[in-house]
């Protein structure tokens, strides 16, 4: 690949000093970019209205890959409406354990999150019945179900161990027993899938206890596919877990006929942290992490790897930013970033 183009969706806060990050990192790689920004910060797309997410969308759709930084919701969830333009069905959380982070919960933690991104009650802002109740409806549909699950069994065999056996692990997870329709359908699908993956072992745990084995076992679980809701209530405990929300990276992806991922976005967890904006102390490591996904998702691994690899050795030896116990700004935490690069690359 000769240059790689990246739709590049600037956003709120302390967007603008992630975008420099990533750019500075990029500029040290050995491969060119092209990054083509869309100004999505609050006060465009709320002069701008529906035009900010044409603009986004018609760049996605053409470039088929995109990175985002944090934005503001006032009205309207700029992450809800591009999701459903853009069709993504497929959420990628990885949640993973890093030496030189404090954390509570002292067991190793490597959580690979598959999501499915649609559907449960978050497409329905539910109805009040009278006075006294109200409802919601719970959807859940086949081809998003079928599209996350064979992205989670690929990923098992990708990311996860191999076992004695010869095997790789998946685990899908639900309330299949208390929801019978809509979980079960789910469940159904993901074992109508599994029959493709001989090679991955597909095992299923009812999602409140998943929650405690996960906790009492963490090294019993690598990749884990879930609904909607539960995806969501996860991904928070994963980070919780693994001691900061200012590491979490995600990757968002769309699908096209043959089930195979057509768009992709890449985007940190977390929220654009108007209390330190413009101040040089933010924390790039997530969206540095999403952009080595990024990386990843276009078969340049081996760079996406060594961003990784210097990333997590210059926390581990405590060359990080204060929210993480340093005493690093923004700018030469990068700078440490790039400067060991070279090893890895």
């Amino acid at each position: 690949m000769s240059k790689i183009v990246i739709t590049e969706l600037e956003g709120d806060g302390i967007g603008p000093e992630l975008a420099g990050s990533v750019h500075a990192i990029a500029e040290s790689l050995p491969v060119e970019f092209d990054f083509r920004s869309i100004d999505w910060s609050l006060e465009t797309r709320e002069r701008l209205g529906d035009e900010a997410i044409d603009a986004a969308e018609e760049s996605m759709r053409e470039t088929k890959l995109a990175l985002k930084y944090p934005t503001v919701t006032n009205k309207r969830s700029p992450n809800a409406l591009i999701r459903r333009r853009c069709n993504f069905s497929v959420i990628y959380r990885p949640a993973i354990s890093i030496k030189g982070i404090h954390s509570n919960f002292k067991e190793n933690v490597n959580l690979h999150i598959v999501r499915i991104a649609t559907g449960g009650t978050y497409d329905d802002p539910g109805q009040l019945i009278g006075k006294h109740a109200a409802v919601s409806l719970r959807m859940v549909e086949r081809d998003p179900c079928a599209q996350a699950a064979k992205f989670a069994f690929e990923l098992a065999k990708r990311k996860g161990k191999r076992y004695g056996d010869g095997h790789y692990s998946m685990t899908s997870s639900s309330k299949h027993t208390i929801q019978r329709v809509t979980d079960g359908l789910f469940e159904s699908v993901v074992a109508e899938v599994a029959k493709e993956f001989p090679d991955v072992e597909h095992n299923v745990e009812l999602f409140d206890a998943l929650l405690a084995k996960i906790i009492l076992n963490p090294d019993a679980f690598e990749v884990v596919l879930v609904l909607n809701e539960y995806g969501d209530f996860l991904s928070d405990m994963a980070s919780g877990l693994v001691g900061s929300l200012g590491t979490g990276a995600s990757g968002n992806y769309s699908f096209d006929a043959n089930d195979n991922v057509d768009i992709a976005m890449f985007d940190p967890a977390g929220g654009t942290a108007p209390d330190i904006a413009g101040k040089n102390i933010c924390n790039p490591a997530a969206v540095l992490l999403a952009f080595g996904m990024l990386l990843d998702h276009v078969d340049r691994y081996d760079l996406g790897h060594a961003l990784r690899l210097s990333l997590l050795q210059a926390i581990e030896t405590g060359k990080s930013t204060r929210d993480l116990g340093g005493k690093l700004n923004t700018d030469e935490f990068t700078q440490v970033v790039i400067d060991g690069l070279g090893a890895h690359l």
